[in-house]
């Protein structure tokens, strides 16, 4: 099969592309400048040349914050919205099926139930997740052969993330304070590019979750939980203080507290879930060449 795969230079698009590759897929990886999915002409040659029968669009502004500087507004806009927009109008052109990475963020986070694949009870609290929202509705009025795929707390080599993050500020420290309130369920890249490889290899489109599953039924955890295992897998001795993201006040983006998603469409779909979390977290501290600690 022939895949087209953008954002590939990003911490989920190399796994993705390692991840078809070794299935034996033809695979085309590509990033700015070769193929700019703002600029909807240039796309459209770069995809129409190909002719790729699956189109994985890992391609995103994902710096929430950042997202929120009024300068930002409108690139973040073009990249996230637009860009899928040309790249869904460029997958209908020549057939493929798509493949979008969306985000928790387009629900407002509220209450403790996890958010089903299928709910449309979109509010997002932020630029970021509103331009991820666009995108997925350009997906979803443009194409009938599509995968969105929701996912959270997204992690893996490449690029800066929650643990890269953590290990930093913990090293040598005697404590660090991290929120107790925001709940949910990380993703491990590799284990994601797994799950988006079979997707590519079947028709049964629609919309999904997927993170790392649980440790136990209905066993979400906060920032806080995983930032102690974080620390367990990496041998530190820091200790976490629980607190509030209200507490934490730093953030420009408003970010949802519950980031509970369900998972269960995708076993009843045939798809295989994620491995557990917490193994996820250990796997990618002691993976090799990893120098985050």
């Amino acid at each position: 099969m022939k895949v087209f795969v953008t954002g590939a230079n990003g911490q989920l698009g190399q796994d993705v592309v390692s991840a078809l590759c070794a299935r034996n897929h033809e695979v085309t990886g590509s990033d700015r400048p070769q193929a700019d999915i703002t600029d909807a002409e240039k796309i459209s040659d770069v995809i129409c040349g190909l002719r790729p029968d699956a189109i994985i669009h890992c391609a995103a502004w994902t710096n929430v914050d950042a997202a929120e500087d009024e300068d930002n507004r409108d690139l973040v806009w073009r990249i996230n919205a637009e860009g899928t927009r040309n790249v869904a109008a460029a997958a209908r052109n020549v057939d493929a099926k798509m493949i979008y990475i969306s985000t928790d963020y387009v629900f407002d986070g509220s209450g403790q139930r996890p958010w089903e694949a299928d709910c449309q009870t979109f509010a997002p609290l932020n630029i970021y997740g509103s331009s991820k929202l666009q995108g997925e509705r350009y997906v979803l009025e443009m194409l009938e052969k599509f995968f969105v795929v929701r996912t959270a707390w997204l992690f893996g080599a490449g690029g800066d993330n929650f643990i890269d993050a953590m290990l930093r500020v913990g090293k040598g420290k005697s404590h660090v304070n991290v929120v107790d309130d925001q709940v949910g369920t990380p993703t491990y890249t590799t284990d994601l590019s797994q799950l988006l490889a079979d997707m590519t290899e079947s028709e049964r489109y629609g919309f999904y979750h997927a993170t790392n599953a649980e440790t136990t039924p209905g066993g979400y955890i906060s920032r806080a939980d995983m930032t102690e295992e974080i620390y367990r897998a990496a041998g530190y001795t820091t200790q976490v203080n629980r607190i509030t993201t209200a507490e934490y006040g730093m953030s420009k983006a408003v970010r949802p507290l519950n980031s509970r998603l369900d998972k269960s469409k995708l076993l009843s779909n045939g798809f295989r879930p994620l491995p557990a979390w917490n193994d996820a977290v250990h796997r990618y501290i002691c993976s090799p060449g990893n120098s985050s600690f």
